[in-house]
């Protein structure tokens, strides 16, 4: 989204300590909700949600400390977080190279765009209903 200047917006997304900070440029390409276990045990939730963004658009990931693990897919994911307080911030699946992934909880934005595509719903918690316009995936 531009302003009435043309100037693209910016957002920021932060760890708890505010030490690794991630600007992400323009909309997101995607936001997306995801049931796996991996990203339950990331988060300590029940679900992640998260933007991709283009490579390009995104700076200042490099400042994460990064550690490496196999997805459900079988490629790896860089993932990306704070050294200091342990906040995941954003990934890097080697399934998409010219993407980069932002928790979408670092944002701290509540009118944060709201997912389209929910995955790996077969790992959904019985009690969670996710409504409105998105797609369902097992």
């Amino acid at each position: 989204m531009s302003d009435d200047a043309g100037a693209v917006r910016v957002r920021e997304a932060a760890c708890a300590c505010r030490r690794f900070v991630v600007r992400c440029e323009g909309e997101p390409v995607r936001v997306s909700v995801c049931h796996c276990l991996d990203c339950q045990r990331r988060t300590g939730s029940a679900f992640g949600v998260q933007a991709r963004f283009a490579r390009d658009r995104v700076h200042g990931i490099e400042a994460g400390t990064s550690f490496v693990r196999k997805g459900d897919s079988g490629g790896s994911i860089h993932f990306r977080f704070c050294s200091g307080c342990g906040s995941t911030v954003a990934w890097e699946p080697d399934g998409l190279p010219d993407f980069v992934v932002v928790a979408m909880g670092a944002f701290a934005d509540p009118s944060f765009l709201a997912p389209v595509i929910s995955i790996y719903e077969s790992r959904q918690h019985a009690w969670l209903k996710l409504e409105g316009e998105i797609d369902h995936h097992e």
